[in-house]
């Protein structure tokens, strides 16, 4: 297995860091806690530099624990209720189910632990849900009573009017009062990826540090005394997140941040993914590939796997890019591994430990049994991906399977992959990838599937085409349209889309704007445009005619043919937000 092989340069630079320790007001506990009032303390300096992370087993907790270790920091996890009273440092990044989590928090001790740690306004960090668990409850599969330490409902953006739910991508804040902690965030994109948001009011207006807007104006952070929370993921939000962490680590100093010279964040920018296709070769080393229409061997007389380097270094790269996110698609099947051996889960790993922005990885998502013996079900599997660094997996052939069940029957088992990991760990962390491909008819009648009207006639003069599914890495087509199974995962609980087009990929000469336009009017989800872009062009071009949240290359990027900073500075120069 690959080590990782390059160091990360970067377009920021951070000031060296002293790690702090603070002294601690004291609390009266006769009010409900919104109500109290906090005496605020004064941080004095220590050579502690440990910080106590409140792993309750849900989510990608490891690019966290990465993210402050970068910084210098130590971490140590919470085993027991005393952990968090006796910590000096505590930060909770919350994934999943809002439900779940306030399970595992009663269940252990941990909740009232938790209040009684920010009572005394101790140094606090809440992320994600984090940040949710701290109001008094949550609509999501409830309502939910939570911490109550703030007052407001968590409740689920409004998709009636077109807004894609989850809000995924990169947006940004506006500050609503000092807060140390958002020293460098303000007019830059930061990553948010959730279904759910609190908004401000009158009872909640001391608390809320930063608002965003994304279809109405909901709270980003909150901040009083020392204790801390964003709705989004400074773990994800490359250096300028390192840098909020940074500055909660050490408020002492503040983080000396070269901002870019593009304009400030205003909405949610579009997002430019890397993908990175894996797979063994011939000698079994893990590299990095590219197919013609999925064919990724070369067409020589040894007829070796295409390789274009190896898959750790290149997500380093693009991180180094620009990349907003990074995507590992795992086209070998290593089933006869146990699950801890999988080469993929290493890969990871090592990744985790560099690469500061959203991880996806996809293939062989299912439930399977290793050459022990061993069953795992698809949540095992999942669950091993989101410990080892990964923020979202990518179901495939699965998800296909799932879809032509749920249509048949109209009845939801719970059991499909989909259905068990979008309830562990929220629909934002699954995403559906669909690979269709192209079949000309003269009339709509002649399928029951949903059909395009072509802008020029197809090969025998048809005048439609339907999108219809594969498995098995495309070779294999199934009885269901693109059309019908995306509509289908989005029911069953999927926050995303991939959508590729066997028929474009590799051709480099733009992406199946019907196919995408298909789709992105048929779902609610965020699109993710696929296959086909061989040039700046193409980037712009989805954008500007199809609702894609997203746009994904991979043999353009990897043979350096169109780098990454020549297609966002297209973008900027049409007019297309992007991150800098």
């Amino acid at each position: 297995m690959e080590a990782p092989a390059f160091s990360s340069t970067s377009r920021y630079r951070l000031l060296p860091c002293r790690p702090l320790s603070r002294g601690y007001a004291a609390w009266s506990p006769r009010k409900p806690y919104f109500e109290r009032r906090i005496s605020l303390s004064v941080r004095a300096f220590s050579e502690d530099s440990t910080v106590t992370l409140l792993d309750y087993g849900a989510g990608n907790v490891r690019s966290v624990r990465n993210a402050i270790r970068h910084l210098g920091f130590d971490v140590k996890y919470v085993n027991k209720p005393e952990d968090i009273l006796n910590a000096n440092l505590l930060v909770f990044p919350g994934v999943g189910a809002f439900a779940s989590a306030m399970h595992v928090l009663n269940d252990n001790g941990l909740a009232e632990a938790l209040c009684t740690y920010i009572e005394k306004d101790r140094p606090f960090l809440g992320i994600c849900l984090g940040l949710q668990l701290l109001f008094e409850s949550s609509e999501e599969n409830g309502p939910v009573k939570g911490l109550g330490l703030i007052p407001g409902v968590v409740g689920r953006f409004d998709s009636s009017n077109g807004l894609r739910v989850p809000h995924i991508g990169w947006n940004g804040v506006q500050l609503t009062k000092e807060s140390g902690i958002l020293h460098d965030v303000e007019g830059q994109h930061i990553y948010f990826v959730h279904s759910y948001r609190a908004l401000p009011s009158d009872a909640n207006k001391d608390w809320v540090s930063s608002t965003c807007n994304y279809g109405d104006t909901f709270i980003a952070s909150i901040s009083r005394g020392n204790v801390h929370a964003v709705q989004f993921h400074p773990e994800k939000s490359g250096e300028v997140g390192l840098a909020l962490l940074r500055n909660f680590l050490c408020p002492s100093t503040k983080s000396k941040l070269k901002r870019l010279a593009s304009g400030k964040a205003s909405r949610l920018a579009k997002r430019v993914i890397a993908c990175l296709d894996v797979r063994a070769n011939d000698s079994g080393d893990l590299v990095v590939t590219k197919g013609d229409q999925y064919d990724v061997r070369e067409h020589t007389d040894e007829n070796e796997v295409r390789s274009l380097g190896k898959p750790v270094e290149l997500a380093g790269q693009y991180y180094n890019d620009g990349a907003d996110e990074v995507t590992f698609l795992n086209i070998t099947g290593f089933r006869d591994f146990p699950l801890g051996d999988l080469p993929m889960l290493q890969v990871l790993r090592y990744t985790s430990e560099n690469v500061f922005v959203p991880l996806a990885v996809g293939g062989g998502i299912r439930d399977f049994t290793d050459a022990n013996g061993r069953y795992y079900s698809s949540l095992e599997v999942a669950s091993e991906y989101f410990r080892s660094g990964a923020d979202k997996i990518s179901i495939g052939s699965d998800a296909v399977y799932a879809a032509e069940t749920y249509l048949k029957t109209g009845v939801k088992t719970g059991q499909s992959s989909i259905e068990q990991i979008s309830t562990v760990y929220g629909k934002q962390a699954v995403v559906v990838s669909i690979d269709p491909r192209r079949l000309y008819v003269k009339s709509p009648e002649e399928v029951e599937f949903k059909t395009v009207k072509l802008r020029s006639p197809g090969p025998h003069g048809e005048h439609y085409v339907w999108y219809q599914c594969t498995v098995n890495g495309g070779r294999e087509g199934r009885p269901i349209g693109a059309y019908e199974l995306a509509k289908a995962v989005e029911e069953l609980g999927a926050g995303e889309i991939l959508l590729n087009c066997i028929d474009c990929d590799g051709q480099g000469e733009g992406f199946d704007i019907d196919l995408i336009r298909l789709i992105t009017d048929a779902v609610s989800i965020p699109v993710i445009a696929s296959s086909g872009a061989g040039a700046v062009e193409h980037f712009s071009e989805v954008f500007q005619k199809t609702s894609a949240s997203a746009a994904l290359a991979a043999g353009i990027f990897h043979r350096r043919e169109v780098p990454i900073l020549s297609v966002k500075k297209h973008l900027l120069e049409n007019g297309i937000e992007v991150r800098s």
